[in-house]
């Protein structure tokens, strides 16, 4: 037993839940077939080999092998700048931009910058678990904000006012496309949201991980970089991970002003020094080649939520309360136990691995959230079927075909 004591705010920070849920499948026996993991967003696919060969060259070379700039190798914030003044129709300069070791410490390092150890930061909740997870381990709080079936799970800009007039926040965060419902928030909702946090003297931070995965009917999202003072209240987040298939080299984006970005630069030196230089290298060539191939992967995208939505939309008593981009936010049948038991016993029973509404925060006790991303086909033709599977254990109230389908 340890005689010191250990970081309170780091004890008081939940367990990392994607390694708690694939535990439970550890007690399946096989009876239903091979092990389905939809616990993570992953891309079901590999980079091109034209990247895979770049990346292992930029790997091998002695120009990457030492200290790059702290914000970034100049040359892939210029591609990016590029890159989202052409997707937003708005001017962003390579000045705006900082690189960062994955966009989870962008969000931490952004929350460093905004928020100190009893401040309170609002979320939308159900939530992305890391970035709750996040402003716990220091020691700030997180202020829900509902977003709720019954409006697609898109936030109410007039409940988060009221929600401020009681709980002062030193910034608000919207992730759309949502992690985990999939909800795409409407360009006047992030509007009148941004309208909001500049009227209250809020930051708004905003996760667009999964905006390569829109339709062409969904872009551009909103157009906030249009407005010349978006630089002095708006951080803006982005990850390379999903759009060219390279999680594990983590590489992400903040885009802000200069005032944001002045003490950005302290974090920066001390908690990532420099992002990996081989990763830069190879996507400062990816931004602007790989451009069909990433309209190739949204396209794909959109045809996998297509066949879940169809699978899962013939299960009586289940309903798909949200879907889109990576994921599937599934509503469990009356009659059924509570979230967390529910995937447990999926995982333990059928070999079908998903996420518990709880570990995305309050209220979510009838939810399972399914990363349906990495899953080809022939994988997501199974998923009903273990579903319902499972389902006949317990009886559920009977409910028409098409319920889920009809549901979103």
């Amino acid at each position: 037993m340890l005689s010191a004591p250990l970081s309170g705010p780091l004890r008081a920070t939940a367990e990392p839940p994607i390694p708690a849920a694939r535990a439970w499948a550890a007690r399946y026996a096989g009876g239903a077939g091979p092990a389905l993991d939809l616990t993570q967003a992953v891309p079901g696919y590999p980079p091109p080999p034209e990247l895979l060969a770049r990346l292992a060259e930029a790997a091998g070379s002695v120009a990457c092998a030492g200290y790059g700039a702290n914000d970034g190798d100049a040359p892939l914030r210029e591609a990016l700048a590029a890159d989202i003044s052409g997707f937003y129709g708005a001017g962003v300069t390579a000045a705006d931009i900082a690189i960062t070791a994955g966009c989870n410490l962008a969000f931490a390092m952004t929350m460093a910058v905004l928020a100190a150890p009893g401040d309170a930061v609002m979320l939308p909740a159900p939530w992305y678990f890391n970035h709750q997870m996040a402003l716990t381990m220091r020691g700030v709080r997180a202020v829900p904000l509902p977003a709720r079936a019954e409006a697609g799970f898109v936030p109410d800009p007039a409940e988060a006012a009221a929600l401020m007039d009681a709980n002062p926040v030193r910034a608000l965060v919207l992730v759309t496309p949502n992690n985990p419902t999939g909800a795409v928030y409407p360009p006047e909702v992030i509007h009148a949201f941004a309208e909001l946090c500049r009227a209250r003297g809020v930051w708004l931070v905003l996760d667009e991980t999964y905006r390569d995965f829109l339709t062409e009917a969904q872009s551009p999202p909103h157009a906030l970089f249009a407005d010349a003072a978006w630089r002095d209240g708006l951080v803006h987040l982005y990850s390379f991970s999903k759009a060219y298939c390279v999680p594990g080299h983590r590489v992400g984006a903040v885009a802000a002003g200069p005032g944001f970005r002045a003490q950005l630069a302290k974090a920066l030196d001390t908690w990532q020094i420099c992002p990996a230089r081989p990763a830069q290298t190879a996507l400062t060539w990816a931004i602007p080649a790989l451009a069909e191939w990433r309209a190739g992967n949204r396209a794909l995208m959109a045809e996998r939520a297509r066949l879940f939505r169809a699978g899962v939309g013939q299960l009586p008593g289940w309903r798909l309360d949200a879907i889109g981009t990576y994921f599937a936010y599934l509503r469990l049948p009356e009659g059924a136990p509570d979230a967390e038991a529910a995937a447990e016993s999926l995982a333990a029973e059928q070999g079908l691995m998903t996420l518990p509404g709880p570990f995305f925060g309050p209220g979510q006790q009838r939810h399972l959230r399914l990363a349906f991303a990495n899953a080809g086909a022939e994988v997501l033709a199974q998923v009903p079927e273990r579903l319902q599977a499972w389902a006949r254990s317990f009886a559920p109230q009977a409910a028409s075909p098409g319920d889920a389908q009809n549901a979103v």
